[in-house]
């Protein structure tokens, strides 16, 4: 069910899911069980030598309206991916996926997406010193392309569901005022497209202003590139 298959690769399509689910490398998520299944992330090497992770669950559903007797949560990743790319949203390339019935009739599911290689955790980039590095015209730079990406995500109606700063990566390069500035989203198991862009927007940057570690003014910084791109002032973002 849901095969697909975005990058290229040596091993035939039938025997995809066969070989990625043998495949074996270091856990970056533990094996967690919730859903009423298992879900766990590895990091491994393609038959290529490119580095992927690898998203690896057994009966971890979820329910809907749509899908009232439960579907894998990586299909509505997968879902997600494929969406946000077309909004023009930076996120992992997607290398595999699909989800089957193993013959005790429980889901087995894989999602392997690329590495986004050159990208840190944004705190990550603060902790090593980027903000102090390359100056706080660049930074300026950083925080509007944090709230044009979010902004263009929640446009599209696509909610992320669970938006920490951890999920928001930054990529930095050149020097000086050249500098070039990429951002880039992760971990979609609960992103849904809502009915308004509103509704999006105001789940997902409520969530972000409560549990990031941005200092007061450079969150106002940030809400007011946001509101500038997204179109309207968000109820509850600024002070």
């Amino acid at each position: 069910m849901a095969v697909e298959c975005v990058a290229g690769s040596h091993v035939a399509p039938e025997e995809r899911f066969d070989y990625f689910w043998r495949q074996q490398g270091e856990w970056v998520e533990e094996p967690n069980r919730r859903r009423g299944g298992e879900s766990g992330v590895q990091r491994v090497v393609g038959p290529n030598g490119r580095l992927l992770y690898s998203k690896r669950q057994t009966g971890h559903i979820y329910r809907s309206w749509l899908h009232p007797f439960g579907r894998p949560t990586v299909l509505r990743e997968r879902d997600a991916l494929k969406g946000l790319r077309l909004l023009n949203v930076r996120v992992p390339e997607m290398v595999f996926c699909e989800a089957r019935r193993d013959p005790e009739h429980q889901w087995k599911a894989l999602l392997v997406t690329a590495s986004l290689d050159g990208f840190d955790e944004i705190e990550k980039w603060y902790a090593a010193g980027g903000r102090e590095q390359y100056g706080e015209g660049v930074h300026e730079r950083l925080l509007k392309e944090v709230a044009t990406t979010l902004a263009r995500m929640h446009k599209g109606r696509w909610q992320h569901g669970c938006l920490y700063i951890k999920h928001i990566f930054a990529r930095v390069t050149g020097e000086g005022d050249s500098a070039t500035v990429e951002v880039a989203l992760l971990d979609f198991e609960k992103c849904r497209q809502r009915l308004t862009a509103y509704r999006a927007a105001s789940h997902d940057m409520l969530q972000l202003r409560r549990h990031s570690s941005w200092s007061d003014s450079d969150w106002e910084k940030l809400s007011y590139f946001y509101e500038t791109a997204f179109g309207s002032a968000i109820k509850g973002l600024t002070k």
